[in-house]
């Protein structure tokens, strides 16, 4: 491989997944030298800017060092503006929002796309901040295409320099003290010496994406400095926000901490026939928490601190959205599209609209569509807020007309964050010239799920803590009492691996664990072009948003389980008596059905992510088509994700699967009994089948 710096040198190795035809362009597009591109924007297009989307930001844009690619300029705080006076307090909604520029690859022709270090600030009172970019951005530019449209994609790893995060973990805090999480510092920590080593060693997942599995970023497959991805998109999926991140195995948490990701939109016809808010009132909103550095005298030196508390998942006490803490937009008194996506590490949002005084401002927040799509009318946000987890995203339309000349604020309302602002908008004093109406239907084509015509396989996943203590991925395969060995359970021996579940007709099932971290041998082979029911039940806190590649899904029900009875012994420390035995991996008495939920009005979207609580069952379905390979599902809790929650599945072609599961016999590859939960298959009024 060629690594010189003169661009980007790529290995025959990396057009895995991609045909001949369009192997062999690449490798002559992408030699040294050879430069992104961008789609001219047609005025006419009902989803073209009335104006360059990074020109009307309210915020000058900062000089790249290099040039970046296709002509864009890097987007933020620019490193010259701002005091470094030491100061250990931010001022909340003092700097404008930066909004990313758009990039609109051309049609079949390759697009570099660099990653690089820039110097940003994430306040104007902070010291400039190192972070890791796409083509100078951060957060990366928003990747406009159209559905059909294949775009062609060189991820190039342009990064220089030191890894610009430091990581530190601490205990739990003493009874009555605050946690560590919510302030900035180290808190003691001693610097994590192997990350402090990390190379930029990076490869770029489209969350989301229907893609071939070459082009799918496998997190094994990451390149470093002067190594590049190829990536062949197809975008023949319907119209949503997509977005795209690092995904390298083990650092993803870190990665992206550092400043890789952005948005990915497709555009379709469906989308346009509405006139939703375009141009300048479509607006990205990229949310994630971070914290700080201090210097000795206690002052936030503006470097990226990834500060843990007992190995736990990362939250921060500094909300950023589009790369800037607590940051104000100015926006007319007219309809505004946001397209909102929680890039956090692990924090869960619940999103509110509220005024000075902290009073929900009700009936102007309507969401219309979720991870995958649109939804088939608008839905009003509730006066508590939009639940958001890691990696969900919504489209959201919201009517400032009636707040004209007001100050409203954005608020987590998730929990008790020491600083629950997000940001704020100004609303112009003038009602602006604004023909939108809301429409009473979104998605003529959106089919609720099971339809008439759905048979589905069934799969049995559990969500489980290990001995560790971290979370993992338990593939579980239904023991068939007529022909499998099934231990005694006498109430008392808890068996490591197996567990019994004791379902909404009464009937005890009996689950054997096939696997329990990322390394084990793959277990489940999908057929192409089939549907599938998964049933992921989680016996460990917390909620976990967990992510399919490949696919989007509905999530069709959920159930509450009774997952663990205690009872408190002599020193009043809880001991197991029933249910399931975390210490042990396996089940004292069977997991008991309770009763079943709700799934809330936005969950029943097309999505690509679900949350899923302790003592939930949430079963989702999907066909599995597109492309074929190995891919993978996670948590999406990046901390749990990188430490184990992660598992890979393969897609391949229907008889493939079916000679590979006559050579390992009824209970090797591939295999999922009976039907994991009753049935081999469901229709619609049948649900999901019953233990």
């Amino acid at each position: 491989m060629d690594h010189s710096s003169g661009g980007a040198s790529l290995s025959r190795r990396r057009l895995m997944g991609l045909g001949a035809g369009t192997a062999a362009a690449l490798l002559a597009a992408a030699a040294p030298g050879a430069s992104a591109t961008q789609r001219p924007v047609d005025p006419a297009s009902p989803s073209a800017d009335t104006a360059p989307r990074g020109s009307t930001a309210h915020l000058p844009s900062a000089p790249a060092a290099r040039p970046a690619a296709g002509g864009l300029r890097p987007v933020g705080l620019p490193a010259a503006v701002g005091d470094d006076t030491p100061t250990t307090e931010l001022t909340k909604f003092l700097d404008p929002m930066p909004i990313p520029p758009v990039l609109r690859p051309a049609e079949d022709e390759l697009t570099t796309i660099v990653k690089r270090a820039a110097r940003v600030r994430l306040h104007s009172e902070l010291p400039p901040t190192t972070v890791w970019t796409y083509d100078g951005h951060f957060p990366g530019p928003t990747i406009e295409v159209r559905r059909g449209r294949r775009v062609l994609v060189a991820w190039h790893n342009g990064i220089e320099g030191d890894f610009p995060v430091t990581a530190v973990d601490v205990p739990l805090p003493e009874e009555g003290e605050p946690s560590p999480s919510d302030l900035p510092g180290r808190g003691g920590g001693t610097p994590i010496p192997q990350v402090t080593r990390l190379p930029p060693w990076s490869v770029t997942h489209l969350h989301g994406g229907v893609v071939a599995a070459g082009s799918d970023g496998w997190a094994n497959n990451a390149a470093l400095p002067g190594e590049s991805q190829l990536c062949e998109y197809p975008n023949q999926q319907p119209a949503a926000m997509l977005w795209y991140h690092d995904h390298a195995m083990m650092i993803t948490r870190w990665n992206v901490y550092a400043g890789l990701l952005g948005t990915y939109l497709i555009r379709d016809d469906e989308e346009d026939a509405l006139r939703l808010p375009a141009g300048d009132r479509e607006i990205p909103l990229l949310i994630a928490d971070r914290n700080l550095d201090t210097a000795a005298d206690g002052s936030l030196t503006g470097a990226l601190l990834h500060k843990t508390v007992a190995q736990r998942a990362f939250s921060g006490p500094f909300t950023l959205v589009n790369g800037v803490i607590w940051p104000h937009l100015e926006v007319d008194a007219a309809w505004y599209r946001l397209r909102v996506l929680n890039a956090s590490n692990a924090r869960t949002y619940r999103l509110r609209l509220q005024d000075e005084e902290g009073a929900p401002i009700t009936g102007v927040v309507w969401q219309i569509g979720t991870d995958s799509g649109l939804l088939p009318e608008p839905v009003e946000i509730p006066p508590e807020g939009l639940i958001m987890a890691p990696a969900e995203r919504a489209d959201l339309l919201v009517d400032f007309r009636s707040l004209w000349g007001r100050t409203v604020r954005l608020h987590n309302t998730n929990g008790t964050p020491v600083h629950p602002e997000v940001m704020e908008f100004r609303v112009g004093t003038r009602r602006a010239v604004d023909r939108f109406r809301l429409p009473v239907t979104i998605s003529p084509s959106y089919e609720r799920l099971p339809g008439p015509h759905i048979a589905a396989r069934e799969r049995m996943l559990i969500l489980a803590n290990g001995p560790s203590g971290h979370g993992e991925l338990w593939e579980m395969r239904r023991l068939d009492p007529a022909h499998d060995r099934i231990p005694e359970f006498d109430g008392v021996t808890v068996h490591d691996g197996y567990v019994q579940i004791q379902g909404r007709d009464g009937e005890v099932v009996t689950y054997r664990r096939l696997c329990r971290v990322f390394e084990d041998t793959v277990n489940w082979f999908v057929r192409h072009e089939d549907w599938e029911d998964w049933h992921m039940l989680s016996l460990a806190a917390p909620t976990h948003p967990m992510h399919l590649h490949l696919v989007r899904f509905q999530a069709v029900r959920r159930d509450h389980y009774v997952v663990t009875e205690t009872r408190p012994d002599a020193d009043g420390r809880p001991v197991v008596v029933g249910g399931f035995d975390e210490s042990r991996g396996g089940t004292l008495t069977p997991i008991r059905y309770e009763r079943s939920g709700d799934l809330l009005v936005d969950e029943r979207g097309w999505k690509d992510t679900i949350r899923v609580a302790r003592g939930e069952e949430v079963t989702i379905m999907a066909r599995f088509e597109g492309s074929t390979g190995q891919y993978m599902y996670h948590c999406h809790l990046l901390e749990h994700e990188d430490m184990g929650m992660m598992r890979p599945f393969v897609v391949a072609p229907e008889p493939v699967v079916t000679l590979m599961e006559q050579l390992h016999g009824d209970h090797g590859p591939g295999d999922h009994g009976p039907g994991g939960h009753g049935s081999d298959d469901h229709t619609r009024g049948g649900g999901p089948g019953s233990r």
